[in-house]
């Protein structure tokens, strides 16, 4: 009754619509409705009690989206789908949340735009990323309803290769910069199993045991700390569970280091065994891919089933 009461109210079922296809802000939902902060807030807040929102923190913002899954979420999803897509106002807030999405389009561009030389130069390094994307497609088989959380997802790439294999997806970054170009990325249906959150790689914001798949691709690099990032996607993986780390094998290429901020200059296969056996992982397997001026190499294992998680009192996950 709780949740019929919640969306049987004309601007909270607006507000659904809405989240449903889109993760958005307090701000972007006044651009859209024309109605007040405190208002949306107050709707907002009824919404998110009644188990229909997921509420997000990211710095200065929140974002609200439909939840992913439970019977609330899907309660509301039948409705939705059921709205007259020829009403006025339905069609009124589309076009409105249309130029909402335009204006995060054009502010992903501004930062890519300023970002790319730096980003085209490390990427003419080494090998062909399509190649390293299928090798990682290759260790999860299609149509198995995996739950996989990519740590440091930048611009959500991993998500989108794996999303139509997986059952549900979420991206990890700190950048709230990058976070907007993944959003942008991820902003279609086929990725409707997909999102992204705010979140330190040193104490991601997921309960323990909570995922399938953990994704570190290109990220450990920068880490002042890798062994601890690998135990963090440790402790949210299931027993069992598969970690991916995707990173270069040692070099001497001193420029990445000096100019991209790189804090290390690539990892053994002896070191990040050792990673791996400190985070109770199994001892990994490891592929090198040599088509390029650097070496990328991945690591892959399954989490040890004997291995008790520490606990951890995160975000959902």
């Amino acid at each position: 009754m709780a949740t019929l009461n919640a969306i049987g109210e004309s601007t909270r079922l607006r507000i659904l619509a809405l989240c449903g296809r889109a993760e958005l802000t307090v701000s972007e939902l006044q651009q859209v409705l024309s109605q007040s902060q405190p208002r949306i807030s107050r709707h907002l807040r009824i919404l998110s009690e009644a188990g229909l929102l997921n509420r997000r923190r990211e710095g200065a913002w929140t974002y609200y989206r439909l939840r992913h899954s439970g019977e609330q979420a899907e309660i509301a999803r039948e409705i939705i789908v059921r709205l007259p897509g020829d009403d006025p106002v339905v069609k009124g807030d589309l076009d409105r949340l249309g130029q909402v999405k335009e204006t995060r389009r054009l502010a992903a561009e501004q930062y890519f735009r300023a970002n790319a030389a730096r980003w085209d130069e490390i990427r003419a390094l080494h090998a062909d990323v399509a190649l390293i994307e299928r090798r990682l497609l290759e260790l999860v088989p299609a149509g198995t309803g995996a739950r996989l959380v990519d740590i440091g997802t930048g611009t959500g790439r991993i998500l989108q290769i794996f999303a139509p294999r997986i059952g549900y997806g979420l991206g990890i970054d700190l950048s709230h910069e990058m976070l907007t170009v993944a959003r942008v990325n991820l902003d279609d249906p086929a990725f409707a199993n997909c999102e992204v959150q705010q979140g330190d790689m040193y104490r991601l914001p997921c309960r323990d045991a909570k995922f399938d798949i953990a994704i570190v691709n290109m990220v450990l690099h920068y880490a002042e700390h890798p062994g601890e990032v690998i135990e963090e996607a440790a402790r949210v993986l299931r027993p069992g569970g598969r970690l991916v780390v995707v990173d270069f094998a040692p070099h001497e290429n001193v420029a990445l280091r000096e100019e991209h901020a790189h804090r290390w200059a690539g990892f053994s296969d002896a070191t990040i065994a050792g990673y791996f056996a400190s985070a109770g992982m199994e001892p990994p397997d490891g592929e090198a891919i040599a088509e390029g001026r650097l070496t990328v190499s991945i690591w892959s294992a399954e989490r040890a089933a004997s291995v008790t998680a520490l606990a951890h009192t995160g975000a959902t996950g």
